[in-house]
């Protein structure tokens, strides 16, 4: 059973079930984690990437992108393009089984919760402030340094050097984690397009309780933006020969 596709669609699988989790937990009346704080959502995240990793690879796919920026970007500095968009589809329906399974985990806080922006941030993202360009601009810096670190992070010269066989996945998901930190609280760090928007379409189409709308005038933001972010990245790693 195990393969490249369904690795990368069970690790992003369990990246959203754990990674929307927390957000669910964090915001929906009546969690026992209910308020906090920005601290859990982007431990809960960088955790979720460390999972989903580990599960990915378990399942087949010893790339372990769980991202089509990521697939992208080191496609640019390889030349081989042919996973980008086999993976896209399996990290999008993974993505949005995971947001499935986020909805039923917490089926009776939908109801419970009165305020429908914090329903959908429980799938996908949305700004602080709205501003397109700079919102745009946010999500190509943050997943620009996610793909150049991870790059640097499995790079020849760290290799040699640097972390033992096994311990990227924990790298990674500090990386993660350092992101949301140091950049996650204008949009929300999407920095992964099928992150965004397989549980976006979850959203959409399932009846959660007083949902409200699955905001599509921003959509295309947390999916250009990494793709953006990504390619530049992925030139940058091709022209110092990291890889």
């Amino acid at each position: 059973m195990s393969s490249p596709l369904f690795g990368e669609f069970m690790g992003t699988l369990v990246l959203i079930v754990l990674g929307d989790g927390v957000v669910a937990n964090v915001l929906l009346k009546r969690s026992k984690a209910e308020g906090s704080g920005w601290m859990v959502i982007t431990s809960g995240w960088a955790f979720a990437v460390m999972a989903g990793i580990f599960t990915a690879v378990a399942c087949g796919s010893s790339d372990a992108y769980l991202n089509p920026a990521v697939a992208l970007g080191f496609a640019i500095n390889s030349g081989n393009f042919g996973k980008v968009v086999p993976y896209a589809g399996a990290e999008i329906l993974g993505a949005f089984v995971g947001a499935t399974l986020v909805w039923l985990h917490f089926f009776p806080h939908w109801q419970e919760t009165a305020d429908p922006e914090l329903k959908r941030a429980c799938f996908c993202t949305s700004p602080a402030i709205r501003n397109p360009a700079t919102n745009l601009a946010s999500e190509i810096i943050g997943t620009f340094v996610l793909v150049l670190v991870a790059g640097a992070i499995f790079s020849k010269g760290v290799a040699e050097t640097g972390p033992v066989a096994g311990l990227g996945p924990y790298l990674v998901a500090s990386l993660v984690w350092g992101i949301g930190l140091s950049l996650g609280g204008t949009t929300g760090y999407a920095i992964n397009p099928a992150r965004d928007l397989g549980p976006r379409i979850a959203h959409a189409v399932w009846p959660i309780a007083n949902k409200g709308d699955s905001d599509w005038g921003y959509a295309l933001i947390p999916v250009a933006g990494p793709l953006m972010g990504g390619v530049i990245a992925g030139v940058i790693i091709r022209m110092v020969h990291f890889l």
